[in-house]
């Protein structure tokens, strides 16, 4: 598989896009978009549309999303994510159930993340994954 998983934190970004560092991730996930690259798992969708209080913006952002199947998680993705945080824990990084959740299905689909989320780098020295930079 390929693709390019994205982070709630772009996905967050890019839908604000008022400001240029938005702007430009907007316009990087709009690429990926038009290359058919822009993947998303159901945490990150459950995690995005999080905290919208006002129902009109939840759907609005809901019905964005919805042309986005969700990648599968798979029994084995949960198995690796723990044993992933085991494996940074034992160097002195610490992360999230989600983040490494994120790290798993990426490396087993063979997916690069983007994201600005700084752990994913710190995993990264002891997790084979690919981050995605923008162009």
């Amino acid at each position: 598989m390929s693709g390019i998983l994205i982070d709630t934190c772009m996905w967050s970004l890019a839908f604000r896009g008022k400001k240029p560092r938005e702007a430009k991730v907007a316009k990087e996930i709009t690429v990926l978009i038009d290359e058919n690259r822009a993947k998303i798992i159901g945490l990150i969708r459950q995690e995005v549309l999080s905290g919208y209080s006002d129902v009109k913006s939840y759907t609005a952002l809901k019905e964005k999303l919805s042309y986005f199947p969700n990648e599968p998680t798979i029994d084995v993705d949960y198995e690796v994510a723990a044993e992933y945080s085991n494996l940074c824990r034992r160097h002195g990084i610490q992360g999230s159930h989600a983040g490494f959740l994120i790290c798993a299905v990426a490396v087993r689909t063979k997916m690069k993340i983007y994201t600005n989320d700084k752990d994913f780098r710190h995993y990264s020295k002891y997790l084979a994954l690919a981050l995605h930079e923008e162009n």
